[in-house]
């Protein structure tokens, strides 16, 4: 060892000053620093503590700091000495930023002639006098303090303790070298989605070089992705580097967007540039990061559309691979490209009954507060898997196809961070996560979209259809059954067609779907029309034996309004409402009229011939969402007498499951305006969703009914209604309600009441 004054002692402690030179040449020739500026191995691979020395020793030197004191700089014109520096400060968790510049000074040569700028590399980064930087006094007084500099860095995380842990079967990377120690790159950055595609770009420009495509969301993105990601991988790899042209000023051949090679160019570039995307013809297509692309590209389309059409001139010999942690449910890109594959999972064997099985979140099962006792529950034996499993399980995985692509030649892959290896995210991270995000909807939705890679679904979410579905129960179609009281419908006009749903309402606003009609022919066939009126006349059996009809019908007038105009002023506006729906929340007052607008029937104009009901359709949609996502009473309770919450929407068994798809069609997500305010607004999942508008227009009519605002008096007196009905039929009086189809209270209200006005 060499002492820090550098001076060379014997064992007794005297001084060897004649020997010190000799001794201390010799100690440099061993180090090979002679003539040969840079930092040994030996000292970038010491303790923490000595680096650190070797920093400081660097920086007073070399190394200066403004009098803010709010950047460290380090400055020198040896490549190599930069390099090490930086990997210096990096594995001392810092993170520089390395600037090249030139010298301003004029410099000459040794024959007098003036050359050209001295060129010289800077590193800047951020350090506190909790750890100076210095061991000059006058450099190290110019260091803030965190809580004096920047009060929020106070809180940052910081290692406390390291402890020992049980030894546990792992996955070992082994190179081919005498210690066995590998670096991933002079970065440090680990393995993503992004460095996948750069890696098959790097294998691409290796093995069967080709036109290729890099589109990163913007054209900042993708220069950031060429300085920290393309250009170390070129440089670090000795195949890349003979093949790629070197960076010079004065050639166009590698520049920071573009890289040439035998055989082929890359091309990297911004979703946001039109005129990149549609610059070169390319037979590798890499799309990273595709949920944040814009929605059009300088107004010219689709960004995915527009760089796939670049590989269409290669056929079958084309590839495009698309990569991204998804984001919104029904916006996703990646989402819609992996269900049109076949959508491979990995599944594993359970290391007790051998079932394989993709993991999934919800077979993860901890002890509330004690993320520690995370398990997983396979699904064939139900046995919990501790994480020490994982390891043999991810051996015996394989990739497997859960779906049939729609072109055959289309790979879906999709794995999520519950098969981390062991080291890297455990189980109880995970829980440790999800526990905390627990109660915001930012966090939950970033959990999703990055730890499990699910779409997240915002406030106003769809509930899954097949979840309905499983809910569902059994009545005939055309049957109200025992707790509806008065009927109302929704009607949704379309070209060829009108789709209508009739809906049953008790005391709560609980609801029942009693019947689905399609209506062939659309608003210009006069017959359509006509049998949209009969259904006015029409009644539906209760379960007690009395004929309902409905007391409302809430008509779309979106699509050929002035037909919906006349049809209405025909058969009067006390049992027909036409509505308009608008956009926005109003929960105050959702229903809005009416309105006294112009109509034209038999081409004359009527001024306010017709009566316009306004809607907040956002208002009535989040409600049926709301009511639909509710829980319910179990079969058990419900048999011993307990009652479903109000609201709860009642589906029966003969509702497919197209009808539950467009009942769930649309979702609410937030948006943002050209001038950066957030908005909400409703999606459509699918094209269809004809259900979730008439029963929106069926709960309008409930509106404008006056349900919303019945007294007590009022429901009892239609429950009582019912429930005389019900004894007269029991009974086997002389009366039979469901003999005889007299009109009933509610269809006589609808006319007359003020209720119904």
């Amino acid at each position: 060892m060499i002492d820090p004054t550098f001076r060379m002692r014997r064992e007794d402690g005297a001084s060897l000053s004649d020997c010190f030179r000799s001794h201390f040449v010799k100690r440099l020739r061993q180090l090979d620093v002679l003539d040969n500026k840079h930092v040994p191995l030996a000292y970038m691979r010491a303790s923490r503590w000595q680096r650190l020395e070797l920093v400081r020793g660097l920086m007073d030197s070399d190394g200066t700091i403004p009098p803010d004191g709010k950047r460290c700089e380090f400055s020198n014109a040896d490549r190599g000495l930069i390099d090490a520096m930086v990997e210096l400060l990096r594995g001392l968790g810092y993170k520089p930023a390395v600037y090249h510049g030139r010298a301003r000074r004029k410099v000459f040569g040794d024959d007098g002639r003036m050359c050209a700028a001295a060129e010289y590399w800077r590193i800047s980064w951020t350090a506190y006098a909790e750890e100076p930087m210095f061991r000059l006094s006058r450099k190290r007084a110019r260091m803030r303090s965190v809580e004096t500099g920047r009060p929020w860095k106070s809180r940052r995380r910081r290692i406390v303790a390291i402890r020992p842990v049980p030894s546990v079967p792992v996955r070992c990377i082994e190179v081919d070298s005498p210690n066995h120690l590998f670096l991933c790159g002079r970065g440090w950055i680990p393995t993503h989605n992004t460095e996948a595609g750069n890696n098959w770009i790097g294998f691409a420009i290796h093995q069967a070089p080709g036109p290729m495509l890099a589109v990163q969301p913007t054209v900042e993105l993708a220069k950031r992705n060429s300085r920290q990601r393309i250009d170390p991988l070129i440089e670090e790899s000795a195949e890349l580097r003979e093949r790629v042209r070197p960076a010079r000023s004065r050639d166009a051949g590698n520049t920071m967007l573009s890289k040439e090679f035998a055989g082929g160019i890359l091309i990297m570039t911004g979703a946001n540039s039109a005129v990149g995307l549609r610059s070169t013809p390319a037979r590798y297509i890499f799309l990273d990061e595709v949920d944040a692309y814009p929605a059009s590209a300088d107004e010219e389309g689709d960004p995915v559309t527009l760089a796939e059409a670049r590989s269409l001139t290669f056929a079958h010999r084309r590839k495009v691979l698309l990569v991204s942690t998804p984001t919104i449910r029904g916006l996703s890109r990646i989402e819609r490209e992996f269900e049109a594959s076949d959508q491979r999972r990995f599944h594993v064997p359970c290391p007790h009954c051998g079932a394989m099985q993709w993991l999934k979140f919800d077979r993860l099962r901890w002890q509330k507060g004690k993320p520690e006792t995370a398990e997983y529950h396979c699904e064939g034996c139900d046995a919990p898997i501790a994480e020490h499993h994982k390891t043999a399980m991810l051996e015996g995985g394989e990739w497997r196809a859960t779906a049939v692509a729609a072109d055959p030649t289309t790979v879906g892959y999709h794995l999520s961070a519950l098969y981390s290896p062991i080291g890297w995210l455990s189980w109880e991270r995970i829980v440790r996560s999800w526990e905390a995000a627990q109660g915001s909807d930012e966090a939950i939705k970033a959990f999703r979209n990055t730890i499990l890679g699910e779409t997240w679904v915002e406030t106003g979410e769809a509930p899954d259809w097949q979840r309905l579905a499983d809910r569902r129960e059994a009545w005939p179609a055309g049957t109200v059954p025992a707790g509806g009281l008065f009927l109302t419908a929704g009607a949704d006009v379309q070209k060829d067609r009108i789709e209508v749903d009739v809906w049953a309402w008790g005391r709560g606003l609980e609801s029942w779907l009693v019947d689905h009609l399609v209506i062939e022919g659309g608003p210009g066939d006069p017959a359509c029309w006509q049998r949209l009126t009969d259904l006015l006349g029409r009644t539906w059996a209760h379960a007690c034996g009395q004929h309902m009809t409905l007391a409302r019908l809430g008509v779309d007038t979106g699509y050929e309004t002035s037909a919906v105009y006349a049809w209405s002023r025909q058969v009067g506006f006390a049992q027909v409402a036409p509505v308009k729906g608008v956009e926005g929340f109003n929960r105050s007052s959702p229903v809005t009229g009416p309105t006294y607008v112009d109509a034209t029937i038999a081409g004359k104009r009527l001024r306010r011939g017709a009566r316009l009901w306004t809607v907040a359709t956002s208002t009535f949609k989040a409600e049926t969402y709301r009511y639909l996502r509710q829980d319910r009473p179990p079969r058990e309770e419900l048999d011993a007498g307990a009652v479903c919450p109000p609201g709860t929407i009642h589906l029966p068994d003969w509702a497919d499951g197209e009808w539950l798809k467009q009942l769930t069609a649309e979702q609410l997500v937030t948006v943002r305006t050209k001038r950066g305010f957030a908005r909400l607004e409703w999606q459509k999942l699918r094209e269809r969703n004809e259900a979730l508008d008439c029963r929106v227009y069926a709960r309008a009519a409930v509106w404008i009914a006056g349900a919303d605002r019945w007294s007590e008096a009022r429901w009892q007196e239609l429950e009582g209604q019912f429930a005389v009905s019900a004894a007269i039929g029991t009974d086997g009086g002389s009366v039979n309600a469901a003999s005889r189809p007299a009109r009933t209270t509610p269809r006589r209200r609808t006319v007359r009441s003020n209720y119904m006005r």
